[in-house]
């Protein structure tokens, strides 16, 4: 008798039919949620390094690329997200025969066993770097990242999975709305930390700026090896044969500044926008970039 019970579940529990829409908003939710989780993760630990640099690394993005990029993610798969799992709800609020479907268990076991595996994978990897003289409060700061975020992605998709939000669904409001907050406060974060988009071209142009100093030094340089004297001017640099051309500051669209000072010495010089943005900062106040004596 049980036998029959237990075929006749599995059977009704088989003969649950997956739409394309089902497929599809479970598909679109896990990449959603995936993706977002590794842009919050990746934002976390570009905030650690700002806080805590490390004195081993040799380059770091004067721009920072890297929390941009994981911002602007932030920015589009959190809402998507969020949006998709509320269809999602509906959906099983409307037929709770939608909760037995096979895409929907697979996605929750799914996202369940990479949160776990991405649990011991980053402690590896974490302690590989600890050996490797990795910084204490780093290391520290960079497990607690990882354990709280799959930790609480795994337990909150095994709620799902037994079924705890679709019978609390007040609950679930507020845990998306929490998120929301949490996301919210490491975007702002961001923009503390890089500036306002504005003030980020700006550091393009003076990185800009110093990459046309740089240049043009090299080419009164190899004028003097060439002739044993400084040019009077930087349009004596410019050779049409070669297709030599000086560049153009390229935010005023105006000449650099140059002055021949002695037999042996002259000044180049450019207008920069800040005074300080990590590696451009510090390149642009180095008179070797921009008030150049030779």
């Amino acid at each position: 008798m049980c036998e029959e019970s237990a075929d006749a579940g599995y059977t009704s529990l088989m003969n649950t039919k997956v739409t394309p829409k089902d497929f599809f908003l479970w598909a679109s939710a896990m990449v959603a949620i995936y993706g977002g989780i590794i842009a919050f993760i990746t934002l976390l630990f570009e905030y650690i390094n700002y806080a805590y640099p490390d004195v081993l690394s040799y380059y770091s993005d004067p721009f920072s690329g890297s929390i941009r990029f994981s911002m602007a993610s932030l920015l589009v798969l959190v809402p998507v997200a969020v949006l998709i799992m509320r269809l999602i709800r509906s959906d099983i609020a409307r037929d709770s025969s939608k909760q037995d479907l096979w895409v929907r268990r697979w996605a929750l076991y799914l996202t369940l066993f990479i949160a776990g595996t991405t649990v011991v994978v980053d402690l590896i990897t974490l302690i590989n770097y600890l050996l490797g003289g990795e910084l204490t409060i780093r290391f520290i700061l960079k497990v607690a990242t990882v354990l709280l975020v799959a930790g609480a992605a795994f337990l909150h998709f095994l709620a799902d999975l037994r079924g705890y939000w679709s019978q609390y669904p007040a609950r679930a409001k507020i845990v998306s709305w929490a998120v929301g907050v949490v996301v919210v406060a490491a975007i702002a974060s961001g923009f503390l930390i890089m500036g306002s988009p504005n003030q980020v071209r700006l550091y393009r142009y003076d990185a800009q700026k110093v990459s046309d100093l740089q240049n043009i030094q090299w080419q009164i340089v190899n004028y003097w090896q060439q002739k044993q004297t400084l040019p009077n001017s930087l349009t004596e640099l410019e050779d049409p044969i070669s297709s030599a051309t000086i560049p153009l500051d390229p935010q005023s669209k105006e000449a650099y500044t140059y002055r021949k000072t002695g037999a042996l010495t002259f000044e180049l010089c450019a207008l920069f926008n800040a005074e300080s943005n990590n590696e451009v900062a510090s390149l642009a106040r180095d008179p070797y970039y921009y008030g150049v004596e030779s």
